[in-house]
């Protein structure tokens, strides 16, 4: 029996959600505590393999019982066993074929930001940044990122394709946080970070839209932007 299952961390507690020999990792307890509760080896699949230090609010993952457990019982069974920093927010069956990357339709990450005074009570959940950037010129020069492009020139290591489709940017100013939410198909390896670093040269007034544009072009990092920390970033809803 395949379950899909909703999952949020905090990702400050975990070297990452892949598997690490030795290391404490989302994929790792959740393996653990569901091998116990099915007698046998079980194997998870995440929608998306988030970073040290990256949180989750709706991660997707699925995998195989031996046996059917209710559903509500289920998520019960994993929380027992998980805790504190894991929490399973639901369970559903699914069909045998359905996988938890592979079927994405679409993704939403949001960076958190903190523009106002350092606060070492957020350290771990925002980016303390700790000083004002030009939001307006932010949003504007992000409608350049849109749509169907090679995102190579934001894209850390090697792949074979570095195409993607981003529906959306929403910036959003609440008091001293800024929260930049990504809409889009498929994020590759520090994609979001280094996308929310470019927008920050923007909101420096170091570069405009059409720099983004070129670098987009080019694929290739040619005005210097910094991958933020991974303290800011939420893996925040999976689409099928």
């Amino acid at each position: 029996m395949r379950y899909l299952i909703s999952v949020a961390y905090d990702g400050s507690k975990f070297y990452g959600f892949q598997r690490i020999p030795h290391k404490k990792t989302v994929q790792g307890e959740l393996e653990r505590a569901l091998t116990k509760i099915n007698k046998t080896k079980v194997v998870v699949k995440g929608a998306g393999r988030t970073d040290r230090g990256v949180h989750a609010i709706d991660q997707k993952v699925h995998f195989d019982l031996n046996v059917k457990v209710p559903e509500e019982r289920l998520v019960n069974a994993i929380n027992s066993l998980v805790g504190p920093y894991i929490e399973v927010h639901d369970a559903h069956a699914v069909d045998d074929d359905f996988h938890a990357r592979f079927d994405v339709k679409k993704k939403t990450y949001t960076y958190i930001v903190n523009l106002g005074d350092a606060s070492p009570l957020v350290q771990d959940y925002t980016y303390n940044y700790n000083r004002e950037l030009d939001v307006k010129k932010m949003r504007r020069a992000s409608r350049v990122l849109l749509g169907c492009h090679s995102y190579q020139a934001f894209t850390s290591g090697e792949r074979e394709s570095y195409n993607s489709i981003i529906h959306n940017i929403k910036i959003t100013r609440r008091r001293d946080f800024l929260y930049i939410t990504f809409i889009g198909k498929s994020f590759y390896r520090y994609m979001v970070r280094n996308l929310v670093g470019a927008l920050f040269l923007v909101g420096e007034g170091k570069i405009g839209a059409r720099e983004l544009e070129e670098m987009l072009d080019k694929r290739e990092n040619i005005y210097h932007y910094l991958t933020v920390p991974a303290s800011g970033l939420y893996l925040e809803k999976i689409e099928y």
